[in-house]
């Protein structure tokens, strides 16, 4: 059994190091987490005792197999709830990600599992992040930023890699919705904004942006 606290530190490893593939700092750890770097120190070395991290100091923390295994299933977890709470009980896409936040740590395993067969096993989230199998498996499907996609290619909306509220807002706004087709007509030199077509419409999007919204081609 892991603490809430484990947990959330688990989990926030495994998405600064690219989902468990390159070592992490104490303090990119501490930013995430919003803690002090000495407080780290001492849950890293817990998490070291415990075989799920691997934490040599001055070198950054890597996720033991057990680690990683312990953080893709609260990344499930969290993921499932939000398919959830989208779905069956009418959230925003931007109100879901805090509530889930709590869910996660639900430790009963048939629960989620029932979970996942109500929701008729999705394999993406409401802002299409992959959801893992039990096994913890991801079903892989490639996405591109629209910040390097070339004038006249053309894709569906399909995910986005900033999750904050107003980032959300901003683009239900512009009617930039997972599903939504879009072509990419042209990038100003000047800041590398981006002119799309969404729905036969023209809609013009700032770098950050292009550089969050992700595409399947």
């Amino acid at each position: 059994m892991h603490s809430l606290t484990e947990e959330n530190y688990l989990k926030s490893i495994y998405h600064l190091s690219n989902d468990g593939g390159t070592a992490v700092s104490t303090n990119n750890i501490a930013e995430a987490i919003n803690t002090k770097a000495s407080s780290v120190t001492d849950m890293l070395k817990k998490l070291a005792e415990k075989g799920l991290i691997n934490y040599i100091k001055y070198q950054g923390v890597t996720l033991t197999d057990k680690g990683k295994g312990t953080a893709i299933d609260i990344v499930r977890k969290h993921r499932l709830w939000e398919v959830f709470l989208v779905e069956k009980l009418n959230f925003k896409w931007d109100e879901v990600h805090d509530i889930a936040e709590e869910l996660e740590h639900i430790k009963s395993d048939i629960l989620i599992e029932r979970l996942e067969e109500f929701l008729g096993n999705p394999k993406v989230d409401p802002h299409g992040d992959l959801i893992p199998d039990k096994y913890g498996k991801f079903n892989k499907k490639e996405l591109v930023r629209i910040s390097k996609m070339e004038v006249g290619q053309s894709g569906t909306i399909s995910g986005v890699s900033e999750h904050s509220a107003s980032f959300l807002q901003y683009l239900e706004k512009n009617g930039l919705t997972l599903g939504k087709k879009i072509t990419v007509l042209d990038v100003i030199e000047f800041d590398s904004s981006v002119i799309l077509e969404v729905n036969n419409k023209e809609a013009t999007i700032s770098r950050e942006a292009a550089k969050n919204l992700l595409i399947l081609l």
